[in-house]
């Protein structure tokens, strides 16, 4: 199975404090680039004009990464309204389970929507072979992209095979598409169970319906399991309820629409 819920398409306050170091570096960046655009020399790009709108992002981002740096966190990855791209050359995972639903979906102007149905796929334990996170948006009118990676490089091929550097618990991701590009080794799973049957972690999914589409386990120790090669997920949320360990953290903002890390 190479391709999990792919052509899915039919098929998000991020952080609740903030580290000094993390907040001051944003507002610093933030002086800097307005600074920039008054002095009406023109440097190609002009980042200053919508820089105000670039810090709830940035902050959010940075925030996590304060945090993450310092070890092990639970957190929330999402940006209201708006999807982002998450790969890894691949996730080897157990507890697995995934149902179809309509989660609320947060708009720029604060109201919400449901009529978007993603998959909500589930892992009580998973490790990854890298992670690369890209958030495009646009400033002024100018596109840039927020990158967040750790771990091993994650690269535009996936590799034959990888080894697992960053674990998570209790990790679930919300998405329109989730694909894999090498093989997908699901065991001891049920591809039809009912979505109100499936569980991660001892817990039922959120948003799932009795009758609606699942896929669970088929029961035993450790519950189902999952190895995919050449992660890539457009996602809407990226939710860490246990703990995720991230080494070598990066978070860096690039101009243009960038597709890789």
């Amino acid at each position: 199975m190479n391709h999990l819920f792919s052509g899915a398409r039919e098929l998000g306050k991020p952080f609740a404090r903030m580290r000094t170091a993390g907040a001051r570096a944003a507002a610093d960046w933030n002086t800097r680039m307005l600074a920039e655009a008054a002095d009406d020399t023109r440097r190609g790009t002009r980042w200053g004009r919508g820089a105000l709108a670039l810090v709830p992002s940035a902050l959010a981002i940075g925030a996590l990464g304060t945090a993450l740096a310092q070890g092990a966190l639970a957190a929330n990855f999402s940006v209201t309204g708006e999807p982002f791209t998450l790969t890894s050359n691949g996730v080897q995972g157990s507890g697995f389970g995934a149902i179809v639903n309509t989660p609320a979906v947060g708009r720029p102007d604060g109201t919400t929507t449901t009529n978007t149905a993603m998959a909500r796929v589930g892992f009580a334990s998973a490790g990854l072979a890298g992670l690369c996170g890209i958030v495009h948006q646009k400033i002024a009118g100018v596109p840039y992209s927020l990158l967040l990676t750790g771990g091993q490089k994650v690269t535009a091929t996936p590799p034959g095979t990888f080894t697992t550097d960053i674990d998570a618990s209790n990790l679930y991701i919300q998405a329109t598409e989730l694909q894999a590009y090498g093989p997908t080794t699901l065991q001891n799973a049920v591809l039809g169970q009912s979505a109100d049957q499936v569980t991660v972690a001892g817990k039922p999914l959120t948003g799932a319906l009795p009758g609606g589409f699942g896929l669970g386990s088929a029961g035993g120790e450790g519950g189902s399991s999952i190895k995919l090669h050449g992660l890539n997920a457009t996602a809407y949320d990226a939710e860490m309820a246990g703990a995720l360990v991230l080494p070598d953290l990066k978070i860096k903002v690039v101009p243009g629409s960038a597709t890789t890390c």
